[in-house]
C-alpha cells in the first residue's frame, strides 16, 4: 500500500474511532451505562410482571402461530419480562424457563414466589419479631412493599414481612413503597 494510502487508511479509522465513542470523540465511561428499555413500553427491561389470569400460554416466538412451549396455570405467577416486540413480551419464570406471551396475559401488579423451605412470615420487619404465618415453598403473595432486607406480603388472608433472600420476583437492589 502507498503511502497516501496509508494515510487515507488512518483518517478513516480516525473518523470512524471518533464517531463510536461519542460527541467529542471521548468515550463514555464504564459506569456511566443507562437502564435498557422496552421498545414498544419504554419501560425497564428486565422488569417484574404477573401473571393476570389463571392460564397463559408462552409460545416459541412473538405471534399466535408460533408452537407453543409453556403453559402457565397460576394466576398471579411472577414473570421476569426480558424483551418486547409489538404486543409481545418475552418472559421467564423462577426456573428460567419461559416464552413470548401477548401483553394482554400479564399484570403490573407485583408479586413474589417463595423460594425457601417453611419461611416465617413476621410481624414486624425483625428476625425475632412474632411469626404471624409458615409460608412453604411455592406460595405465591403480593408485595405490599420492600425494603433492602424485607417485604411486606399479603398470601391469603395473611400480611407480614418475609425476608426478601426467600422470595423470587424483584430485583436485588429493587425497593418498592
Amino acid at each position: 500500500m502507498t503511502r497516501c494510502g496509508w494515510t487515507a487508511l488512518a483518517a478513516a479509522l480516525a473518523l470512524v474511532i471518533g464517531m463510536s465513542a461519542g460527541p467529542g470523540g471521548m468515550a463514555p465511561p464504564a459506569h456511566a451505562t443507562t437502564p435498557e428499555r422496552g421498545p414498544e413500553t419504554g419501560l425497564p427491561l428486565p422488569r417484574f410482571v404477573s401473571l393476570k389470569s389463571g392460564e397463559g400460554r408462552a409460545r416459541r416466538g412473538p405471534n399466535s402461530s408460533h408452537r407453543v412451549d409453556w403453559i402457565y396455570t397460576r394466576r398471579d405467577v411472577p414473570l421476569r419480562v426480558t424483551a418486547e416486540f409489538e404486543h409481545w413480551r418475552r418472559v421467564e419464570d423462577f426456573e428460567g424457563q419461559g416464552g413470548w406471551m401477548h401483553y394482554s396475559l400479564l399484570s403490573g401488579i407485583r408479586t413474589a414466589l417463595v423460594v425457601g423451605d417453611m419461611v416465617p412470615m413476621r410481624s414486624q420487619p425483625r428476625a425475632n419479631a412474632t411469626e404471624v404465618a409458615i409460608l412453604e415453598r411455592g406460595v405465591i403473595a403480593r408485595i405490599m412493599s420492600c425494603d433492602a432486607q424485607w417485604c411486606r406480603l399479603r398470601a391469603e388472608t395473611q400480611r407480614g414481612w418475609v425476608d426478601r433472600a426467600a422470595l423470587w420476583g424483584l430485583d436485588p437492589d429493587e425497593v418498592l413503597d
